[in-house]
C-alpha cells in the first residue's frame, strides 16, 4: 500500500471516529419528567348493590374447563361456540374496512416513527462532481486562452444535531408512543368488530324468531277468522266479535311486514360489518339456545383488569407521548449544536483524484442559542404541559368509562337468570290462560273480548321472552368485550400481522 493511500485511510478513520463520538455524546441528558402511571380513579372492585341489597351475579364457566380464565386471555374462537358464527366473524376480520384502515394506520405510524428516529443519527452522503471552464486570452494572465478542470469525490455529514439535551430522543419517544397507540387502537377495533358481528348475527336470529312468531300468529288468527266468518253468516257469531277478530288478524299481518323488513335490515347490517356477502347457510334460522360461553366473573373481581383493555392502554400511550413532548419543549430552551463536515479528494484531472496531496476536507460546526423569542418557547412548554394534563384526564376518564361498562354489564347479568325464569313462567301461564279462554268462548261461556285479551297477552309475552333471550346472549358478548376479550393473535388476519408486534417497530 502506498503512502498516499495510507494517509487517505487515516483521514477517513479519523472522520468516522469524530462522527461516532458526536453520536455518542448526543442524548447525554433527558429533560422529560419521570413518567408515573396515574392512579385509577375507580373502586378496587365491583360491588353489585341495589337499594342496600347485595346482588351476586351467576358465576359462569369458560369453555369446558373447570378453571376460571380471564376474558382478555380467551380467544374469540373459544368464546363463540356456533360454527356458523365463527365463520362469519373470521370473514369480517379478513374483509372489514374499518379494521383494514386501523392496520394501515399502524404501518403509517411505524413509518413516521422511523422518520423521526432517523434524525438522531448522522446522515452520511457521498457526492462526486466535475467541472471545466475556459478563460479567454484577453482575461488570462499568461496572455493565452486556458482551459481548467476540477474533479472531486466527497463523503460528508450535513447539519447533524448533537442531542445533548434529549430533544431528538424525546421526539422519537413521542413518535414511538404514537405507534403503540395505533397498535392498541387496532386491537380495540378488532374486539369491537368481533362483538358487533356477533351481536348483529344474534339480532338477526332474534328477529327471525319474532318474524316466525308473527307468521304463526297471523296464520292461526286467519284460520280462526275464517271460521268465525262462516259462523257469522249463519248468525252464531256477532258482528262485534267478527270485527275484533279481523282487527287482530290485520295487526298480526302488519307485524309480519314489519319483522320482514327488520330481518332484511339485519342482513344488510351484517353485510356491512363483514365487508361482503354472507352465505345464507351461515345465517341463523333462529336464536340458538347458547351461542357463547359465559366469561368467568368471580366475586371480588379486581378493577385492575381494566388496565389491560386496549382502549385504556391506548390512552396511556397518548399520555406517555405527551410526557416526552414536554422533554422536547424543555430542550428547546438550551443551545443546539449542529455539525457539517466532509472529506474527500479533489484534483484538476480525473486520474489524479487519489494522488498524493489531493485530499480535501471541510468542517463547519454551528451553535444556536435562543436569546429572545417573545415568549414562544415558554408558551410551547406550557402547551406541552397542558396537553399532558388533558391526556391524564382522558386516561382517567377511559378507566372510569371502562369501569362503568363492566359494572353495567354485571348489573344486567346479576338478574338475567331470574328475569328469564319469570318470563318463561309468565309465558306458559299466558298460554294456558289463552287456551282456557278460547275453550270457554267456543262453548259460549265468555265473549270473544276475553279471548282477545288473553291472545294479545300471550303474543306479547312470547315476544318479550324472545327479546329477553337476545338480551341474555348479548350480555355475554358485552361482558366479554368490556373485560377486554376478543383479541386472539393466532386468528388475526395476515394483512394486519405487523400490528401484533410489541415494543419498538422494526426498522
Amino acid at each position: 500500500m502506498t503512502a498516499p493511500s495510507i494517509r487517505h485511510q487515516g483521514f477517513l478513520q479519523r472522520g468516522v471516529l469524530v462522527v461516532v463520538l458526536a453520536a455518542a455524546l448526543g442524548g447525554c441528558a433527558n429533560l422529560a419528567p419521570d413518567y408515573a402511571q396515574p392512579a385509577a380513579p375507580v373502586p378496587s372492585s365491583w360491588s353489585q348493590q341495589v337499594d342496600g341489597k347485595q346482588i351476586v351475579a351467576a358465576r359462569g364457566t369458560v369453555a369446558t374447563t373447570s378453571q376460571d380464565t380471564d376474558a382478555d386471555q380467551l380467544g374469540w374462537r373459544q368464546f363463540f361456540l356456533d360454527a356458523r358464527l365463527q365463520q362469519v366473524i373470521a370473514s369480517a376480520l379478513a374483509n372489514n374496512r374499518d379494521l383494514r384502515v386501523a392496520a394501515l394506520n399502524i404501518e403509517k405510524a411505524r413509518a413516521q416513527y422511523r422518520i423521526t428516529d432517523a434524525d438522531r443519527y448522522p446522515a452520511l452522503s457521498a457526492s462526486g462532481s466535475g467541472s471545466a471552464s475556459r478563460t479567454p486570452a484577453s482575461l488570462s494572465s499568461s496572455g493565452h486562452a486556458t482551459v481548467s478542470h476540477q474533479d472531486s469525490v466527497t463523503l460528508g455529514v450535513s447539519a447533524y444535531e448533537l442531542d445533548f439535551f434529549g430533544r431528538l430522543k424525546n421526539l422519537s419517544d413521542a413518535a414511538l408512543e404514537t405507534y403503540q397507540y395505533q397498535v392498541e387502537t387496532r386491537r380495540s377495533t378488532h374486539i369491537s368488530l368481533v362483538a358487533e358481528v356477533a351481536t348483529a348475527w344474534l339480532t338477526l336470529a332474534s328477529d327471525r324468531d319474532l318474524l316466525r312468531l308473527a307468521e304463526d300468529t297471523y296464520a292461526s288468527q286467519s284460520r280462526t277468522y275464517a271460521l268465525s266468518q262462516r259462523s257469522h253468516d249463519i248468525g252464531t257469531v256477532s258482528g262485534v266479535d267478527l270485527a275484533s277478530q279481523e282487527a287482530t288478524v290485520e295487526s298480526a299481518r302488519a307485524d309480519v311486514a314489519r319483522y320482514t323488513s327488520q330481518v332484511a335490515q339485519d342482513i344488510n347490517a351484517l353485510r356491512l360489518l363483514v365487508g361482503g356477502e354472507v352465505d345464507e347457510q351461515l345465517l341463523p334460522r333462529g336464536l340458538p339456545q347458547t351461542a357463547s360461553v359465559l366469561p368467568a366473573t368471580p366475586a371480588g373481581l379486581p378493577s385492575t383488569v381494566l388496565l389491560r383493555r386496549p382502549d385504556v392502554l391506548a390512552a396511556e400511550h397518548t399520555l406517555k407521548s405527551a410526557n416526552a413532548d414536554i422533554g422536547a419543549a424543555r430542550a428547546a430552551f438550551f443551545p443546539s449544536i449542529t455539525l457539517t463536515a466532509s472529506g474527500g479528494t479533489a484534483s484538476p484531472t480525473l486520474g489524479g483524484l487519489f494522488n498524493p496531496g489531493s485530499g480535501s476536507w471541510s468542517f463547519a460546526p454551528s451553535i444556536n442559542l435562543p436569546i429572545f423569542n417573545a415568549g414562544s418557547l415558554r408558551a410551547s412548554l406550557d402547551s406541552a404541559k397542558i396537553t399532558r394534563d388533558i391526556d391524564v384526564a382522558n386516561y382517567e376518564k377511559a378507566i372510569q368509562t371502562a369501569f362503568s361498562e363492566v359494572a353495567d354489564a354485571l348489573s344486567v347479568r346479576a338478574t338475567l337468570a331470574q328475569r328469564l325464569d319469570a318470563q318463561a313462567r309468565s309465558t306458559a301461564a299466558s298460554e294456558k290462560a289463552f287456551r282456557l279462554s278460547e275453550a270457554r268462548y267456543r262453548n259460549g261461556i265468555d265473549s270473544y273480548l276475553t279471548t282477545l285479551v288473553a291472545q294479545r297477552t300471550l303474543y306479547s309475552a312470547q315476544q318479550t321472552l324472545i327479546s329477553l333471550r337476545l338480551t341474555e346472549q348479548s350480555n355475554r358478548i358485552t361482558l366479554y368485550k368490556v373485560l377486554g376479550g376478543g383479541w386472539n393473535e393466532q386468528t388475526a388476519t395476515p394483512s394486519a400481522a405487523s400490528a401484533q408486534q410489541d415494543g419498538k417497530p422494526a426498522s
